[in-house]
């Protein structure tokens, strides 16, 4: 029996990978919806290839262009994610969360309910609104699988384990493109070079991202909230190569490794498949590379954004949602060129120590509401300093 699936956000990369993996093996899956924020082109591609008969496109002006470009396709196309029940049946086996950004985490919520398993590619969503997300999990039953490497990693080393088995978790960083560049250096730094990341390619807000560790800074805050850690149970290592992806230390002295070529296509294939038969072509073991995994820790003197750490609170807060929405209106300036990459390091550690925002660090996020309701505030907040 094919296996149904539904991808939200088929045409970023995570998303477009997705269908690469199914695309070797299209006779055992049924991809029942796709969805885009504005690329239409791209995404009625992907139908038509996949026999797809349902697609959302977020964006309301993307969503009219769409009606009248391809009015005579057969093609469903929906504005939203409210009409997820006029699209799903029954549940489907999977849907793939990837959809980038904050605005991924209402239609991660929504989606729940309609699968037996959710992958989700979604960072924002995890760090944000991971009480919201663990309750309907609770409620509808659904299965929880992450998909970025080093969670999809951690998670995998702990089957038939409890947190209770954990003495400590390593996710790795490659460390980016300035790993090896001297702090005095940072004011020459390009745009060009910040971009372009040693071995994974990626979109430029993730790049960049991965160039001042705030990635590493966002992966420990959800493998803290996916596996219900504490934040000293966790340690960011540098490791060049990107070929180890999470090292977990148990209780009974036993260190487990994961390793695997940096290709996203890797956990998204075993997230879709558990039949032990099913396999995909990689590369050999690279000897050379298990010679000299090359592990560090973090120099948190030149990368700073790891020092945000120590001042997370405990338990899940609305604090989160500041540290992503400052770092996202930066990072935006930043590719924008309205400022330089060390202005952008320097604006987001003060902002982030805010007096104003740290009152939040006590509230819990009740609803998506009081979530996308602060973003909205402290975008307005660093609009009116004029920064």
């Amino acid at each position: 029996m094919k296996k149904k699936i539904a991808i939200l956000g088929s045409t970023g990369s995570i998303g477009i990978n997705t269908l690469e993996v199914i695309k070797k093996d299209k006779k055992n899956f049924d991809i029942n919806l796709l969805s885009t924020n504005n690329n239409i082109d791209k995404v009625f591609k992907q139908a038509k290839e996949f026999n797809v008969k349902n697609i959302i496109i977020s964006n309301s002006k993307s969503f009219q262009k769409a009606k009248l470009k391809f009015k005579k396709s057969k093609i469903k196309i929906f504005s939203n994610f409210n009409n997820f029940n006029k699209i799903f049946i029954k549940k489907n086996d999977f849907i793939m969360s990837s959809i980038t950004g904050m605005s991924g985490l209402d239609p991660t919520l929504k989606s729940i309910k309609y699968t037996k398993r959710i992958l989700v590619a979604n960072k924002e969503a995890i760090i944000c609104g991971w009480n919201l997300i663990d309750k309907e999990l609770k409620k509808y039953k659904t299965v929880f699988i992450p998909v970025d490497s080093e969670h999809f990693s951690i998670w995998s080393l702990l089957q038939n384990h409890t947190t209770n088995d954990i003495e400590k978790v390593y996710i790795t960083a490659s460390g980016g493109p300035f790993l090896k560049l001297p702090k005095k250096k940072f004011s020459k730094i390009s745009l060009k070079k910040a971009l372009k990341h040693p071995n994974w390619s990626m979109g430029k807000k993730i790049t960049i991202d991965s160039a001042t560790l705030m990635n590493k800074v966002f992966e420990v805050i959800e493998a803290k909230n996916i596996f219900n850690l504490s934040y000293n149970m966790i340690s960011i290592l540098t490791h060049p190569n990107s070929y180890i992806h999470a090292i977990v230390k148990f209780n009974n002295g036993l260190i487990k490794i994961l390793a695997h070529e940096p290709d996203m296509k890797i956990p998204i294939f075993n997230s879709l498949y558990d039949e032990k038969f099913k396999s995909i072509k990689t590369k050999p073991v690279n000897i050379k590379i298990l010679n000299n995994l090359n592990f560090k820790n973090v120099d948190s003197k030149k990368f700073l954004f790891v020092k945000i750490l120590a001042k997370m609170p405990k338990n899940s807060s609305l604090f989160e949602t500041i540290l992503i929405t400052v770092n996202d209106y930066f990072v935006h300036k930043l590719l924008k060129k309205d400022i330089n990459f060390e202005k952008m390091i320097f604006l987001i550690n003060k902002l982030v120590n805010f007096k104003k925002f740290q009152k939040y660090k006590k509230i819990k996020p009740k609803n998506v509401r009081d979530i996308y309701r602060l973003r909205d505030y402290v975008s307005s907040k660093m609009d009116s300093l004029g920064i």
